[in-house]
This record gives structure tokens, sequence and C-alpha cells, in this order.
């Protein structure tokens, strides 16, 4: 009896402790659940938080993307404005440029016009009709004063002086008194001569002789500054008018006895520098043949004063 009284309290011991273990494993399985049920949440607001951290980061990426994008355009705008005020400094610049130009050439023009028509024979012609014959004496007087007085300073050597007095007596001096201008043309070209006004003082000879054509003086000078600038053509025709008018002038004989050889001597010495140049020009051709000019002889017919042209193969073995 005892031994099954023993036996039935060790097997009630075994149930006891089977629950016990029952209600000890409970516990855990619902903390299981209780993870469970909690872990989506814990999951989303982790979630919730990178993505916040990254709407942050994108805001500030997007923040600094437009701060480089304006820093960007307001450089461009910088670059612009510089570039159009380079532009419009270029503009003003070529403006004045401009400006100066016309200006220059307004003056050049001017002059210009004013050795054109400083004695415009008809327009002087168009205001001395209105003068008095008493006037245009007295202007005549006036003129000769002024001409006097030109050649005072001409001889003292003040050439520049006596060049404006010869000026202003032209200026009042008639355009009906032609021989009396040609004068003073003639005397003022003497003096542009000492000033080294050579073509201004040829244009007052041409002028002197255009209101007188038999004004020696104003041949022989002229036929001067025409030898003494290299036209020797032209020199010789005016003494030879000279000597036509007076034969007595031993300056233009000798002159028509010395240039005709000088004239023969300057043709023949261009003449030896034009052909010297066409036969460069010839042997610049003819190189690429394996030729040049001395290859083809040029021989004058004595007779017909006519030229043949002969070619030679070895031009050096003919000499």
């Amino acid at each position: 009896m005892s031994s099954q009284g023993a036996g039935k309290k060790e097997e009630e011991e075994k149930e006891d402790n089977f629950y016990d273990c029952q209600e000890t494993l409970e516990p855990s399985g619902r903390r299981e659940e209780e993870q469970k049920e909690e872990s989506p949440q814990d999951f989303t607001i982790k979630t919730d938080g990178l993505t916040d951290r990254r709407d942050n980061t994108g805001r500030e990426g997007g923040g600094r993307q437009e701060e480089e994008e304006q820093g960007d355009r307001l450089r461009e705008e910088e670059q612009g404005d510089r570039q159009r005020e380079e532009e419009q400094g270029d503009r003003l610049r070529e403006e004045e440029q401009g400006d100066r130009l016309r200006e220059d050439s307004d003056l050049e023009m001017k002059e210009e016009n004013s050795q054109e028509v400083e004695f415009d024979d008809d327009y002087l012609k168009e205001v001395e009709k209105e003068l008095t014959e008493e006037e245009k004496e007295s202007r005549r007087q006036q003129s000769l004063t002024l001409k006097e007085k030109g050649n005072g300073q001409f001889k003292a050597g003040d050439w520049l002086e006596a060049e404006r007095s010869y000026t202003d007596a032209l200026v009042l001096c008639p355009v009906c008194f032609s021989r009396e201008r040609a004068v003073v043309f003639s005397n003022r070209a003497a003096a542009r001569l000492h000033l080294d006004l050579k073509d201004k003082a040829i244009s007052d000879c041409t002028r002197a002789i255009d209101l007188n054509p038999d004004y020696v003086r104003a041949l022989l000078r002229r036929a001067e500054l025409h030898e003494q600038t290299d036209k020797l053509d032209e020199a010789l025709e005016d003494y030879k008018k000279v000597l036509d008018l007076d034969q007595n002038q031993i300056t233009a004989r000798q002159a028509c006895m010395r240039l005709p050889h000088q004239i023969h001597e300057r043709n023949e010495r261009l003449k030896e520098e034009m052909m010297s140049k066409l036969k460069d020009l010839g042997n610049l051709v003819l190189r690429p043949f394996g030729l040049c000019t001395s290859n083809f002889q040029v021989n004058q017919d004595s007779d017909s004063g006519s030229y043949s042209i002969n070619f030679v193969q070895n031009p050096n073995n003919n000499r």
C-alpha cells in the first residue's frame, strides 16, 4: 500500500511539474507575439527617420545646386556686361577715329579747295564787275606797294614773309591787270623756290605764263625748276621757247646744247634697267624648262632696223 501511495505522489508531482513548464513557457510565447506586433511599428518609425534624413539631405543638396546655378547665372551676367562694355568702348573708339578722319579729310579738302580757288579768275572777274575804275586802280596801286615790300623782303633773305607779301598783292590786284599779276606770280615762284616748294613754284610760273605767254623770265624760271626736278624733257621745251623769244639768253642756249645728251643718257639707262628686269622675268619663266634668256639671241638688221630672234642650244659654247 505504501508503495502505491508513493507512486501516485510521484505521478502528481510530474503532472504539476508539467503544468508549471507550460505556465513558464507561456509568457515567452506572448513576448514573441508582442515583439512581432511591435516590430512593424518600430520598422516604420525607423524607415520614417531614414526618409526624413534623405529628405533633409535632398533639400540641402537642392539648395546647394540652386546656389551654384544662381552663381553661374550671376557670373554669366557679369561676363555679358563686361563684353557689352568692351563692345561699346570699341564702338566709341571707332566713332572717334572716324570723326578724326572726317575732320582731317575736311581740312585737307578745305586746303585743296583753298589752293584751287585761291585765285579763281572767273570768280574774281564777277566780283570786280561791281568795282569802279577808280577802285580798280586803287587796288592795283596797293598791290604794287605789297609787291615792292615783298621784293625788299626777298632781297633780305626773308623768303617766307616775301611769299606772304606777294600773296597779299595777288589778292588785291584786279584780274584785268594780267601783266602785273604775272610778275607777282613769277616773284612768288622765286620765293617758293628758296623755300624748297618746287612744285608750287612751278605752278606759279605756269600761272604767270598763262597770263603772259611771252614772259621770258617766268619761262626761264620754270625751265630751271623742271631741270632741278629731273623733268628734262619739259625743261628743254621751256628753254627752246626762251630762245625763240630772246636769242641772247645764254643760259637757255647752253641748256639746249647740254640737255639732249643728258636726255639720251637717261633714256639709255632706263632702257638698260627695263631690259634687265625683263631678262630676270624671262629667266624666272624659263628656268623650270632648263632654259634661260641666253638661249635666245636678238639681232638687229642694220638696213631695216627690225629684230630677229635665234635659238641657241649651248650659248656658252658660242662665246
